[in-house]
């Protein structure tokens, strides 16, 4: 291919142009209010070696990597990571879990139990699924019926399993 000193200038000015472009970008192109909030983002995580004890209310996408006592309730994401430890009654819309929970699970669209969880309590929930090499302790109640609502944490649940009547 022959190039001209004219198409030498368009690419200077291309470079050019993609310079300015870039230096643009970096503001943002609406104000802060108008950002819509993606449900898929993490909007706060509790680190390794952190420890918090109380009510967690949150909206979004939650990750807990430390230690938790209390009650957590959303109608959203939650997410135990591998070296979590939480003592808590759990309401929210879903939860993964990979570390450790001592307490009651409601988790309206779903749960997932993935490896090497455990989970010491029991989960009413939308859909549930355990992988192999979890280790759970409790009974389970699968309903998509299921509606939030922050009284959920402190009120008892009756749920049949069994043929029994299990207190959640």
């Amino acid at each position: 291919m022959i190039f001209s000193k004219k198409d030498a200038k368009v690419d200077v000015d291309s470079f050019e142009n993609i310079q300015n472009i870039k230096k643009e970008s970096k503001m943002p192109l609406v104000k802060k209010e108008e950002v819509v909030k993606d449900p898929t983002s993490l909007n706060a995580i509790l680190g390794k070696g952190s420890k918090f004890e109380g009510k967690l209310t949150f909206e979004g996408t939650v990750r807990i990597e430390g230690d938790f006592v209390g009650e957590i309730f959303s109608e959203d994401t939650l997410i135990i990571g591998e070296g979590a430890h939480i003592q808590a009654e759990i309401s929210v819309g879903s939860i993964s879990v990979y570390g450790e929970i001592k307490g009651n699970i409601i988790a309206q669209k779903s749960c997932e139990l993935h490896a090497p969880a455990k989970v010491i309590g029991n989960i009413v929930t939308g859909n549930l699924m355990i992988e192999s090499g979890v280790i759970f302790e409790g009974n389970c109640k699968t309903d998509k019926s299921i509606s939030l609502s922050k009284s959920h944490t402190t009120n008892t649940l009756s749920v049949k399993t069994c043929g029994e009547n299990t207190k959640v």
